[in-house]
């Protein structure tokens, strides 16, 4: 599995208030939404009304699916967000094929209810939550 994270820094010339930013950060969320299977939300600078932090992400079994999707959104959001593109940085990151389960499986007469017995704890590292 192949997680694709797109992270775009726009500005938005003059705008004067947060009101202004939300109509033209929202039209572009809309837009993506629409025309891409991808998530997108605002992540950063949503208190400043002049700049924008917005964070995309696509998930494929296929790296390249990956690279291509990020390709396309990060053309769109330059053709599309009604802003200045100032940075636009991407990352991929390969998971595990497989993952481990969180809880051991319940075994045959195993009434469900886990208990510290059940679990092996000696080899795992401090959980951090």
């Amino acid at each position: 599995m192949f997680v694709g994270v797109l992270r775009i820094a726009l500005h938005l010339p003059g705008n004067d208030s947060l009101k202004g930013k939300r109509r033209i950060v929202r039209s572009f969320v809309d837009r993506v939404r629409a025309k891409f299977n991808a998530a997108v939300a605002e992540v950063g600078e949503n208190d400043e009304h002049r700049r924008a932090i917005i964070g995309l992400s696509v998930v494929s079994n296929d790296a390249s699916h990956v690279h291509a999707m990020l390709g396309k959104l990060a053309s769109f959001t330059r053709a599309a967000s009604g802003a200045e593109v100032w940075d636009i940085s991407t990352q991929t990151l390969a998971m595990a094929d497989h993952l481990e389960p969180l809880l051991p499986s319940v075994r045959d007469g195993d009434d469900g209810d886990f208990t510290d017995e059940d679990t092996d704890w000696s080899n795992d590292e401090e959980a951090t939550w």
